[in-house]
């Protein structure tokens, strides 16, 4: 048995650090020992003393400061500091030139500022201050390791019952046909309606902080459309009308430059590019992964194969510039990303590379394969399966957050198991099932009681909303809400759920809404939670909805917001749905095509008529829950 067939094995906790992972921090530990002895050398060789200086500063960013002495030693923290800086700006927004800029920067510096001696201890001083970082990290990693080691022991002992557990739940699927929207979810939906409908040039309701990050624009524009595909495959597969108007808008949304331009300037502070700015072109799997993911999904929730059409996704620089795509030309990026990488995974911005962006990537391919019959999925998973395991898997048996695709290194970023789980089950549904099988045992210690005598989740510690950058539990909240109704547990959803209700603002304004603590990208998230129930995510990307949509009659044009859809599906024949008013009750128009030409229907107790096109329009009184259905006559 391998370790991609077992929930939890001794095999797969011990490749944390893969063979590609450790060249490359052995290259890097060479890289680095090779600077300190060029730059021990001057002292040796009893060079002027701006070049010992220098030379030292190559130990440690700002360390040549405590050559120079006096005053100027309390450059050596500062630069620190500085470093530090940096180092959170290359991780930001792909700034690789910075770190190296201010390092060797202060070391030119502080060679430039030195008299016609170092001062004496220096020799000493920086060697020790370099040894003693090096000791307090490797003390560091050897803690972690302890530690993961112990977490996976005690995550074995209840992981095959939990794993089988999970499988049992997963198992039950909701009937397609009977799929019908509550009031309350209906006001939700209409929040990222709102968004999805509005005019192009308009903002209204999104976050606008900044555009390399978790609050940019483009994951809050996913995020909405990962959700209304949900509502258009479960709900409303028969619908097309302002739903479909409202993905389309999202979609292209998207092209606009103020969403995506922050790959100009990534390419060039990361990859020296100054001529090239094509997004879709090499390792930025935050925009093809994400994006190709959305389109993809509503392809296959929608049947419309628009995106297929070369250069239906054009993303414009200026007037003269523009980069021509598609869905297959997104998708092919993807895998070639995956192709060209030494760790099969690769990065969003130049050198990070991000496992929970890589997933958003083999979804996108997920979808493709769907719409188009390709073999992306199958061609690639099981390597990238293979490098997951051995190059992101720390001692616990968890995914890590972020490594370095040039030193190696991983970097702290928040990861989980919730997180990974329901984009896994897109394409690798038992080793979802394993991912959820941990995070459920986890989880529910977390569930206690509410004043109403049910259960709330309740987590530790202050959280935080990344679509604000602020302190709150709304994101984690959301995140699991959708997860748990995804792998049909249901007790710790409902926990979820009530926590958001409890204590992110829930409001309903305008018949809207929403939870008014949180970011868009928060929101977007509990709108997919509140929306999904077991297995829903993985087949508005897999399976769609069922062929009968596609053939039979269809609500094509209702009047947004006065006419709000809880329920539209069709058997082939028949077309059954359910409306709510949104506003006053009162009469409203609807238009229905994909009729039998010329046949007639019974629709709420009168007769319609198909015209030649297959088309008809039906005026309906709405008061609360409507239900019609509209049949044909014998």
């Amino acid at each position: 048995m391998t370790t991609m067939d077992h929930p939890f094995s001794a095999g797969l906790a011990a490749h944390g650090k893969g063979p590609v992972t450790a060249a490359r921090q052995r290259r890097t530990a060479l890289v680095y020992t090779v600077m300190c002895l060029v730059g021990f050398a001057p002292v040796l060789a009893g060079a002027p003393a701006g070049w010992q200086a220098a030379g030292l500063g190559l130990w440690l960013p700002g360390a040549g400061f405590v050559a120079v002495g006096g005053l100027a030693a309390l450059l050596f923290p500062l630069t620190l500091a500085l470093f530090g800086v940096t180092l959170i700006a290359w991780f930001w927004a792909g700034v690789v030139v910075a770190p190296i800029t201010v390092w060797l920067g202060s070391a030119l510096l502080a060679g430039g500022m030195t008299g016609d001696s170092i001062a004496p201890s220096a020799p000493f001083l920086v060697p020790a201050f370099a040894l003693g970082a090096l000791s307090w990290s490797r003390v560091r990693t050897n803690r972690r390791r302890v530690e993961g080691r112990a977490r996976f022991e005690a995550r074995a002992a209840f992981v095959p019952a939990s794993w089988a557990e999970v499988r049992e739940r997963t198992a039950r699927r909701a009937n397609p046909a009977e799929r019908e929207l509550s009031r309350e979810q209906v006001e939700f939906v209409r929040y990222a309606l709102d968004r999805g409908l509005q005019p192009a040039d308009r903002w209204d309701g999104f976050d606008i902080i900044d555009q390399f990050q978790p609050a940019a624009l483009r994951y809050q524009i996913n995020h909405l459309g990962f959700a209304l595909a949900l509502y258009q495959c479960h709900y409303a597969p028969s619908f097309t009308g302002y739903l479909a108007e409202a993905q389309r808008n999202l979609i292209e949304r998207y092209l606009q430059r103020r969403v995506w331009s922050y790959w100009v300037w990534e390419s060039c502070w990361g990859h020296l590019n100054f001529t090239d700015f094509d997004p879709v072109a090499r390792d930025n799997i935050m925009l093809t992964g994400w994006f190709g993911m959305q389109v993809g999904q509503y392809m296959v929730s929608s049947g419309d194969r628009r995106y297929a059409e070369p250069g239906s996704l054009t993303f414009r620089l200026n007037e003269r510039t523009a980069y021509v795509h598609d869905a297959h030309t997104i998708a092919e990026s993807v895998a070639k990303g995956f192709e060209r990488s030494d760790f099969c995974l690769f990065p969003c911005e130049p050198n990070w590379i991000y496992p929970v962006c890589n997933h958003y990537g083999m979804t996108c391919l997920a979808a493709h394969d769907r719409a188009f019959g390709t073999t992306y999925v199958a061609d690639h998973l099981p390597h990238w399966q293979e490098m997951l395991d051995r190059e992101f898997t720390d001692d616990s048996g968890s995914y890590i957050g972020l490594r370095s695709q040039h030193t190696g290194i991983e970097a702290p970023f928040p990861a989980g198991e919730a997180g990974f789980a329901w984009f896994a089950n897109c394409f690798a549904p038992e080793r979802a099932r394993r991912l959820w099988a941990v995070a459920r045992e986890e989880l529910r210690p977390a569930l206690i009681p509410d004043q109403s005598g049910g259960k709330r989740l309740a987590l530790p510690g202050r959280g935080i909303d990344f679509g604000r950058y602020r302190f709150g539990h709304v994101h984690d909240f959301a995140t699991i809400l959708l997860c748990a109704r995804e792998f049909g547990e249901d007790d710790i959803a409902s926990g979820a759920e009530r926590a958001l209700d409890l204590d992110c603002g829930l409001a309903t304004d305008g018949g809207v809404r929403r939870y008014s603590v949180g970011s868009n990208l928060a929101n977007a998230l509990a709108l997919q939670g509140s929306l999904c129930r077991t297995g829903d995510f993985r087949a508005s990307v897999v399976d769609g909805p069922p062929k009968s949509v596609f053939e039979g009659p269809r609500l094509a044009e209702a009047r947004y917001p006065d006419v709000l859809v809880a329920k539209a599906f069709s058997d082939g024949e028949s077309l059954e749905l359910v409306l709510y008013p949104g506003g006053a009750t009162g009469v409203q128009t609807l238009r229905i095509e994909k009729l039998r030409p010329g046949r007639r229907y019974a629709a709420q107790g009168r007769e319609l008529s198909a015209d030649a096109s297959g088309n008809a329009t039906l005026e309906v009184e709405l008061s609360g829950r409507t239900p019609l259905r509209i049949a044909p006559r014998a």
